[in-house]
């Protein structure tokens, strides 16, 4: 009963088609009952019947199409976890099922840090078969309370790829960074605390963190690549030699120098259990984004990850940072990063390079610019053997320019499809349910970025601001108001300047008027001694009264004692 009554339910939307059946049936209903009751008919009442019964004919149909779609949409927003705007649910949307996951491209990531988690972020909405391959290692950085306590490996990287493949992203990211503030586990991370469980229950750190992947229910899975000692060096152009990570920024600036070289040390690093067999059986391999020198080309130099690149037949895509690293890739262009990641791991290991397109307001890029940081410049000429592909990529996340992982997943699985079609597999189901896919969220993107867009704008119609606004300030809107924010931050630093000027002509003010202070003091006890040393009687003598001056006349002459106690008490009232 209690399902019965759900399909009336406001959010159900099938009211709506039961109810244009039922009139659709009535008019079906009177125009046959009006062929058998009359028994003579005019061509009019003929007309209008036929009219009636046509419409009730074509309002039945509409119905139950409408009804059975609606039907299949809310049974894939009832079966299907992963939709986060059921708002905008389609029949084309039955690729959401499960089936569609796990029969969907077998995909590599290779690479750590938040570049990483952006690519799993966006790709696991695609496919199931996604395998993280993550750096694991602290770069000789100091260790934690944490860490030292419980004597576990460097496992911040597989952690956060961890919470960006979980389906419950929230929740798992505020268990795994919960530090315990009381008791006897005080200053410890649950994270640490339940990755050194999970390797004594199963006697291995490669196989805790692959069951993890089950334990946890996280898309895909997620795979250290390697389990050995792992310390970062690189060698700067001047010969000079830098053992740990957070270091190697500090000593380029310093020395005024480049990186020449990164090498591990030691350099025998064993691939992890499962690394290589992930590589062979790749559909598509990823590196990057993310720091260069690093996040990305230290997984490369660990043996036997290079050569299984270069064997393997999937496609190899590098994606490419959007803004230079200080200290690490300064004025660095694509064809910069893609020769440091030739000459570490030899030709043949990027196939296809994706790029973006730079279209980022300059106002942001100005913020970067006064941090040492500028776009990468995309000279693509300098290097062969590479396809290049121009995308959107960029975001603005909280005023900083971030890869966009629905953008950099969609241009992944554009390219993954392109290659399905160059096979002439078009007709292949994995070919279909992923341009399907990819038409769909293309779609739900547009109509996103569409509400967003009216957001901004306010409660106005698309028809007035069409009116209103031009061409240019409808392309350049964002830019527009970006302008503005810098103008009005150049009005308040403006008015804190002449703030600060007025506050200090003040006290420069106050200060002369001190110092006058102090001369007028002066004077007088200068003049307090001159009266101090004269008698305190004094000869009079007779003036003439011309000689006295009218507002004196009259007065009686004061004393050298009088002179002296009003000296006195003006000299204490101005202390």
């Amino acid at each position: 009963m209690n399902g019965f009554i759900k399909w009336f339910n406001s959010n159900s939307k099938l009211k709506r088609w039961m109810l244009l059946i039922l009139v659709g049936i009535l008019l079906v209903c009177y125009g046959v009952a009006q062929i058998l009751v009359l028994k003579e008919m005019s061509f009019k009442e003929l007309a209008k019947i036929i009219m009636i019964f046509v419409a009730g004919f074509i309002a039945t149909v509409l119905g139950l199409i409408y009804f059975n779609k609606r039907t299949l949409e809310i049974l894939i927003e009832s079966t299907d976890d992963r939709m986060n705007d059921r708002k905008n649910v389609n029949v084309k949307s039955l690729i959401f099922n499960k089936k569609v996951y796990n029969q969907g491209p077998n995909i590599v990531v290779i690479g750590g840090g938040t570049g990483l988690n952006t690519v799993l972020l966006g790709l696991k909405k695609y496919t199931d078969n996604l395998t993280a391959i993550v750096t694991i290692s602290d770069y000789g950085e100091v260790k934690t309370e944490s860490r030292k306590e419980l004597q576990t490996m460097p496992l911040n990287d597989v952690k956060d790829s961890i919470i960006a493949l979980s389906n419950q992203q929230e929740q798992i990211n505020k268990l795994f960074n919960y530090k315990f503030t009381e008791g006897k586990l005080k200053n410890l991370s649950f994270s640490d605390i339940y990755f050194s469980a999970m390797k004594n229950i199963n006697n291995d750190f490669s196989d805790s963190i692959i069951k993890s992947n089950e334990v946890l229910n996280i898309v895909g899975k997620v795979i250290p690549v390697t389990l050995d000692e792992m310390n970062i060096t690189a060698e700067l152009a001047n010969g000079y030699i830098v053992t740990e990570k957070s270091k190697i920024p500090e000593m380029v600036y310093e020395k005024v120098t480049k990186i020449n070289r990164i090498y591990l040390n030691p350099t025998n690093c064993r691939p992890a259990p499962g690394v290589i067999e992930a590589i062979k059986q790749a559909d598509c391999i990823i590196i990057g984004p993310g720091s260069l020198y690093t996040n990305v080309i230290p997984n490369l130099l660990v043996n036997g990850v290079a050569k299984a690149i270069k064997e393997s037949t999937a496609l190899k895509v590098y994606i490419s940072n959007i803004m230079t690293e200080p200290g690490q890739t300064d004025e660095y262009s694509v064809s910069d990063h893609l020769n440091a990641i030739i000459e570490h791991c030899g030709k043949g290991i990027v196939d296809y390079c994706i790029y973006d397109t730079g279209e980022i307001v300059p106002e942001f890029i100005k913020r970067y610019n006064l941090e040492g940081q500028d776009l990468v410049c995309p000279d693509i000429d300098k290097v062969k053997g590479i396809t290049f592909l121009q995308r959107n990529l960029s975001m603005i996340s909280n005023s900083c320019i971030r890869h966009d992982p629905e953008l950099v997943a969609e241009s992944i699985i554009g390219l993954i499809c392109d290659d399905l079609r160059y096979q002439d597999k078009q007709n292949d189901p994995q070919y279909l349910m992923l341009n399907n896919k990819l038409r769909e969220d293309k779609r739900i993107n547009k109509m996103k970025k569409q509400k967003e867009k009216e957001s901004k704008n306010g409660k106005r119609r698309k028809k007035e601001t069409n009116k209103r606004n031009s061409r240019f300030s409808n392309k350049y809107s964002d830019r527009i108001e970006s302008i503005k924010q810098a103008d009005e931050m150049i009005k308040l630093k403006e008015q804190k300047m002449k703030k600060t000027a007025r506050n200090t002509s003040k006290s420069r003010n106050k200060s002369k008027e001190k110092i006058k202070e102090d001369a007028e003091v002066l004077e007088f006890r200068k003049e307090y001694e001159k009266v101090m040393r004269q008698p305190t009687k004094t000869r009079t003598r007779t003036t003439n009264i011309n000689e006295i001056p009218k507002s004196q006349r009259g007065r009686k002459k004061k004393t050298s004692q009088e002179i002296r106690d009003e000296m006195l008490k003006k000299l204490e009232d101005n202390k």
